[in-house]
């Protein structure tokens, strides 16, 4: 029997670096959400761990060097068990995006193989942080803010969100982001209250290396009814806000054939 699970697509609605932890790693204060689309992943019951990946951008993901497996693995040995999964994953957002294609995989599939295995979900909780900084969030998949790395999480109450249709664009060109923070200028421009009066600071570096961000931004926050525009996490995506969801389906109609996007709502 095959179960499945929902990787939804993760927004940075804000994402402001504060400088470094005493691990190295950057100093986050986000404010996540979540979309009601993304990839999905499936499983059934194996003795071995195995994955294959179909779907728009499969091409070019390695089945063996994967997030899906490491996650697995990770939480096999929390486990301490022995047995595998068949795990298979649709591949429908872009890769190196900004919307957490890697870690809401990673995340779904510590949720799935929790349930086929029948074992604690503390386990999930537990390996999550090793796996990567946003997959603590990925596994939560509710709105959250999230400080020092980003893996340490606040829900957010926030009735501006749920339900909100929401236009994501991405110009098709991947970004990594290990070179975006590498291009920060290093600079604190302060901490992060509400979201909508918050920023990205890695907005500018991530259009240094791909200027086409500059282009997206600004015909997004031109069409009709989009009322809150932003680059998500280090690109190269961005998304739009809109008033309804007539509005959004206008300006997704209108969108450029060679750009990536997607129409959905905030969860």
């Amino acid at each position: 029997m095959r179960i499945s699970e929902p990787a939804p697509a993760k927004l940075n609605l804000a994402l402001h670096v504060r400088g470094r932890l005493p691990d190295g790693r950057h100093a986050l204060e986000t404010v996540f959400a979540f979309c009601t689309d993304g990839d999905r992943l499936e499983a059934e019951a194996a003795d071995r761990l195995s994955l294959e990946i179909a779907g728009q951008f499969a091409e070019g993901l390695s089945a063996n060097d994967n997030l899906v497996l490491l996650a697995a693995e990770a939480l096999r040995d929390a486990a301490g068990i022995a047995t595998g999964a068949r795990l298979f994953l649709t591949k429908k957002l872009p890769i190196a995006s900004g919307i957490g294609g890697g870690s809401a995989d990673a995340a779904a599939t510590l949720r799935l193989l929790t349930r086929l295995w029948g074992i604690d979900p503390a386990h999930a909780v537990e390996v999550a942080p090793s796996i990567g900084s946003d997959v603590p969030a990925c596994l939560l998949s509710l709105t959250a803010r999230g400080t020092e790395a980003g893996d340490k999480l606040e829900l957010v109450q926030d009735p501006a969100i749920s339900g909100t249709p929401a236009l994501l664009v991405n110009p098709g060109v991947p970004l990594s982001t290990r070179d975006v923070f590498a291009a920060w200028d290093g600079v604190d421009r302060g901490p992060l209250g509400y979201w909508r009066e918050g920023r990205n600071d890695l907005e500018v570096p991530a259009r240094k290396l791909a200027p086409v961000i500059g282009e997206v931004l600004g015909w997004l926050q031109e069409q009709g009814g989009a009322n809150f525009v932003r680059m998500s996490g280090s690109g190269a995506t961005s998304l739009a806000l809109f008033d309804g969801e007539e509005a959004r389906d206008a300006a997704a109609a209108a969108c450029p054939s060679n750009w990536w996007h997607l129409a959905t709502f905030l969860r």
